[in-house]
């Protein structure tokens, strides 16, 4: 696996941040792992929900009167090679307003996608409740979500004021996991990968077999 992302075949990395507090540990999490993303030549973006005007899905078909940031969504999300979730945990599982925004998107937006996943909460659980439901959603919606994800317990106890954390295997898993999420897609749709499978695909049966 590449250690660097090719600058001719670079690939975009968006992180959908599901909590709406201003001083999210959330949001904070999630900048790390861009950072990671980042350091090897990924184009990163925050999708931050708390600047986009979404309306509740109600499963209608009827999007003549849905606000423009729904289709803005889409189209961040859908321009991304990979994405990465961040959600504190409610009640035993996701945010609402993440499931929401979810719920307004589909296979268009993340089939085929790498999605990795990070769970943030007050407790000592760190959110594995939410982070269980949105590997369910990501396989729902045929995303390949990477086995490594990163659980924050007690966020309060971990996060410095300025968004830097005390414990620094966190940070490093956190930044990793970035790493990851764009080292796969970066895989996934690279032109040489897609050569190789070609080739691969057309090779002839081994002449030593049976």
């Amino acid at each position: 696996m590449t250690d660097n992302i090719d600058s001719n075949s670079s690939v975009r990395i968006a992180a959908l941040c599901g909590s709406l507090r201003p001083t999210s540990h959330t949001r904070q999490a999630l900048q790390l792992a861009l950072s990671g993303a980042a350091e090897i030549g990924a184009e990163t973006h925050l999708i931050d929900l708390r600047n986009y005007q979404l309306v509740f899905c109600d499963g209608s078909d009827d999007e003549k009167n849905f606000p423009a940031d729904v289709f803005r969504l889409r189209a961040d999300i859908s321009q991304a090679h990979g994405v990465i979730l961040g959600t504190p945990e409610y009640h035993g599982g996701m945010s609402g307003v993440l499931k929401n925004a979810l719920d307004l998107m589909g296979f268009d937006e993340f089939s085929g996608k790498m999605v990795g996943l990070i769970g943030v909460s007050g407790g000592q659980m760190g959110a594995i409740n939410a982070l269980n439901s949105l590997r369910v959603i990501g396989r729902s919606l045929h995303a390949w979500v990477i086995p490594e994800q990163v659980l924050i317990p007690q966020a309060w106890k971990i996060f410095n004021n300025d968004g830097t954390m005390k414990d620094e295997k966190i940070a490093s898993r956190l930044q990793e996991m970035g790493r990851q999420v764009a080292r796969f897609a970066y895989l996934h749709h690279s032109k040489q990968a897609l050569e190789f499978l070609q080739l691969w695909e057309s090779a002839p049966e081994n002449p030593g077999g049976d």
